[in-house]
């Protein structure tokens, strides 16, 4: 007689069900995000000028800090995977710390950046070019803490007794980190450098 069926909830697809959703959840914030970027583009192209102008006001060497910043970030956050997966706790904890450092360290050069602004009268309202560089950064900055909550969280479990020993939920993590980073890595130029000298 055969075998009864198998109940075990083994993904049809090989891939655990956490990383897919998050794979779901990363296309939409790609299509989210892209609406941003589409928008920005259409309203720049109708005011040149205006643009240009008010991305003069931008502090580009504290955007390109906080550049580095982020993809230092993406390679800590992958050595932390890495060594958790190797079972070296000591070094998955330094790591994961390290990343957590480094997205503190992006959003203190980005209130740096925030309060100099406002110091100057520039606020979101000021025009729409401003407009989108609050909404932009800001919702990113959003997702930065976003990311920062459940690292924190699985950083101070591995210092319990039992340690933290899931690495496809912070390589699950790790993906949604690197999409942060990603998504920076387009806004830096967008905002900051691609504007006509004149």
């Amino acid at each position: 007689m055969s075998s009864g069926l198998s109940l075990a909830h083994e993904p049809v697809s090989k891939v655990p069900h956490g990383k897919l959703a998050m794979w779901i959840f990363l296309a939409s914030e790609i299509m989210f995000f892209t609406g941003f970027f589409g928008a920005f583009i259409v309203l720049r192209n109708s005011n040149l000028e205006l643009f240009s102008h008010s991305a003069g006001e931008l502090n580009k060497w504290l955007a390109l800090l906080n550049t580095f910043i982020l993809i230092g970030s993406s390679l800590t956050m992958a050595l932390s995977i890495l060594n958790l997966e190797k079972g070296n706790t000591g070094k998955f904890k330094l790591f994961l710390g390290l990343t957590i450092l480094c997205g503190f360290g992006f959003l203190i050069v980005k209130t740096i950046e925030y309060s100099t602004k406002f110091g100057h009268h520039i606020f979101p309202w000021t025009n729409v070019f401003f407009s989108f560089y609050f909404l932009m950064t800001g919702f990113h900055a959003v997702h930065v803490i976003a990311g920062m909550i459940p690292m924190t969280f699985m950083f101070i479990k591995a210092f319990t007794k039992k340690g933290y020993n899931h690495p496809v939920k912070v390589e699950t993590l790790g993906l949604y980190w690197h999409f942060v980073d990603l998504v920076w890595i387009f806004l830096f130029p967008v905002l900051y450098l691609i504007f006509p000298s004149h």
